[in-house]
């Protein structure tokens, strides 16, 4: 009895440390996200089906639609293997400029971005529950070649994605 009570309690702590990890709202982003959660919301998005190529970064947000991640062929193996039950996709783009980007999500997913056959790390990371229209943004400096941007993980079978220059 005194080992579930321990188990019972642990397993609540230990919730409760995760949830005081997740910051809630619009203001708790490391930076500002005004113009990423505008291009996110815009009705302007294009849809785009996993496995689609583009010829240069989109001017305004996509929205890329995800398949069981068993049909979804990502080009790389996530670095996070993506739960049953979730969807994934991924989308090339051939010529980007070189410099540092945003690269913000309207839900909770894992996101890899490849380029030059390499899973590059963002260089910053940020992201709050209960922000309408954005979950999290993350910092990439791209080179001038082409690239890959995966997302798995997602409850959603869409998300929307914002690829912008840092400012």
């Amino acid at each position: 009895m005194r080992a579930l009570i321990f188990l019972a309690a642990l397993t609540i702590s230990a919730t409760s440390a995760f949830a005081a990890e997740e910051p809630s709202g619009c203001d708790k982003f490391k930076w500002p996200i005004e113009r990423e959660r505008a291009a996110l919301a815009a009705p302007d998005r294009t849809k785009l089906a996993s496995g689609s190529e583009q010829a240069e970064l989109p001017s305004s947000a996509i929205t890329l639609e995800l398949i069981v991640p068993s049909e979804a062929r990502l080009p790389t193996m996530p670095e996070r293997a993506p739960k049953d039950g979730t969807f994934a996709g991924f989308t090339s783009i051939k010529t980007p400029k070189a410099g540092l980007y945003t690269i913000s999500l309207s839900a909770g997913a894992w996101v890899d971005v490849v380029q030059d056959g390499h899973v590059l790390k963002p260089m910053d990371f940020s992201g709050a529950t209960d922000c309408e229209g954005i979950r999290k943004t993350m910092k990439y400096q791209l080179s001038a070649q082409p690239f890959v941007l995966q997302v798995s993980g997602t409850k959603d079978n869409s998300v929307s994605i914002a690829i912008l220059p840092a400012q």
